[in-house]
């Protein structure tokens, strides 16, 4: 039986966190990437929004600067060591290029927050909710979403601007993410939640 939840939606000031937009999640010519022009245009979209109204902003990526970084994780997922410092599978994607004020925060595990200042930078940033998107569902996405509620966040979770190399797995992780973690909703209804007329343009 499904545990009784309430949807608490935004607080007054949400911050957007890009997780690992990255090209070698992207681009399926990596080993780790995919097609997701649908997941990055859904992001675009939600990323115009937040400028506009002058919301905290923060992208994440992955970076393997040595081999004694998530050693176990690399063990276990290989193509993770394609990763590197100066290569273009760890730059943003070119459709959503970080502005100078909107910090790239490298990481080496699944959590935005995990060994990182993500938590102290929302804070700085007087952030009381989190909108949190990006690739992929079922791991990076799924672990910050988490961590934002552990962090005593609110956390909302656009549908169209998550994806995953495997649908079922996708699907199932915004069922369990909804049901126990964040607010699962639509790019619209989350536009809705803001009082922005803008719609993602199919």
């Amino acid at each position: 039986m499904d545990l009784a939840r309430r949807h608490l939606g935004l607080g007054s000031r949400p911050a957007l966190i890009l997780v690992d937009l990255i090209n070698g999640f992207t681009d399926p010519d990596c080993p780790l990437g995919s097609e997701n022009s649908a997941v990055v245009a859904a992001n675009a979209a939600l990323l115009a929004c937040f400028r506009r109204r002058a919301l905290p902003i923060f992208f994440t990526t992955v970076v393997y600067s040595n081999d004694r970084q998530a050693t176990v994780f690399r063990r276990r997922l290989a193509a993770l060591n394609v990763l590197r410092p100066g290569t273009r599978w760890v730059q943003v994607d070119s459709a959503l290029t970080p502005r100078a004020d909107e910090p790239v925060i490298e990481k080496q595990g699944a959590s935005a927050f995990f060994g990182t200042d993500l938590h102290e930078r929302l804070r700085t940033a007087a952030a009381d909710s989190l909108v949190v998107t990006g690739l992929t569902t079922s791991g990076c996405v799924r672990a910050t979403a988490v961590d934002g509620l552990q962090h005593d966040y609110r956390v909302v979770v656009p549908r169209e601007a998550v994806g995953d190399r495997n649908a079922a797995a996708h699907a199932a992780n915004l069922f369990d993410l909804d049901a126990k973690y964040a607010d699962v909703v639509s790019v619209a209804e989350l536009f809705e939640l803001m009082a922005e007329p803008t719609a993602v343009t199919q």
